[in-house]
């Protein structure tokens, strides 16, 4: 097959593994709040969150890491995960909400919410230049607060970061023993290795299977395997070929398919690689 974003690819056998989603959304199925284009998006899909839990199983995808992104949309994820044995919540506020966060005064209801039952990590947090949806200095301020939180609770953090490496390191370096991941990571080859050599994991999702640039396929296929974690990013950025579909937990399958082959890796040892990455750095 030629990996080019044209591929179709079909599911391994029912030979048994598992797989995590260590980034996904399905906190705002049903809900009354949180996240509005999140919720609307699953309210038009007319799945239920036990529909979408079961099916990622059937997959073989058996965890699953609910991600938040403002403070509504946190205390969702941490009711939701308490409802479902295979989730956990990471409560975070996104750089499109600092200004948001700031205003409304999040951050002092914000803190709180880090002790409770199954948060196993601080984010989405970061900069994202690319939207600039808040200043840059309220992203700052706000991505600042967040790696404090993981200091003192000594929480893995999961970042967002796009267009913004320049700031972000410089900060990132202010902070000792931060753990964590660059969730949906598309840069280059040399933001990978200063990742890399602080000690941060690479998340990839369904970008890979429709990105067509040689060299972002070929960071893709760099990455080492003892840093690869995989993602979906439910209900956005469905891999192909189902773009235009609403995107599941489940499809973290594909996903690892797809960058076997890319990488030319065993599909099973990629599976068991990635799970063991996901459990070592988020302790489920």
């Amino acid at each position: 097959m030629l990996i080019d974003g044209t591929h179709q690819l079909k599911f391994m056998s029912n030979e048994e593994f598992e797989l995590v989603d260590t980034h996904c959304h399905i906190q705002s199925i049903g809900a009354d709040g949180g996240e509005r284009i999140t919720r609307e998006m699953w309210d038009k899909s007319g799945l239920t969150a036990d529909e979408v839990v079961k099916n990622a199983a059937k997959a073989g995808v058996t965890r699953l890491i609910c991600v938040g992104c403002d403070l509504a949309d946190s205390r969702l994820a941490i009711d939701f995960v308490g409802k479902h044995d295979n989730c956990w919540a990471s409560i975070g506020i996104h750089p499109h909400e600092a200004a948001t966060a700031i205003a409304d005064d999040h951050i002092i209801d914000f803190t709180p919410l880090a002790p409770s039952p199954k948060v196993i990590a601080i984010g989405e947090c970061g900069l994202d230049y690319y939207y600039e949806h808040s200043p840059k200095a309220d992203q700052i301020k706000v991505l600042r607060f967040q790696l404090e939180l993981a200091s003192e609770t000594g929480l893995p953090v999961i970042f967002h970061v796009r267009e913004a490496f320049d700031d972000f390191w410089p900060i990132f370096d202010d902070y000792k023993d931060i753990k964590g991941v660059l969730h949906s990571f598309t840069d280059n080859a040399e933001n990978l290795k200063k990742a890399l050599n602080r000690g941060l994991y690479i998340g990839v999702n369904g970008i890979v299977t429709f990105a067509k640039d040689p060299k972002q396929l070929e960071v893709y296929r760099s990455i080492p395997i003892e840093r690869l974690l995989i993602e979906t990013d439910a209900p956005f950025l469905t891999p192909t070929p189902d773009r235009g579909k609403i995107n599941e937990p489940k499809q973290v399958k594909r996903i690892g398919e797809f960058l076997a082959e890319l990488r030319g890796e065993n599909p099973k040892d990629l599976a068991t690689m990635t799970t063991r990455n996901a459990c070592h750095l988020f302790g489920i």
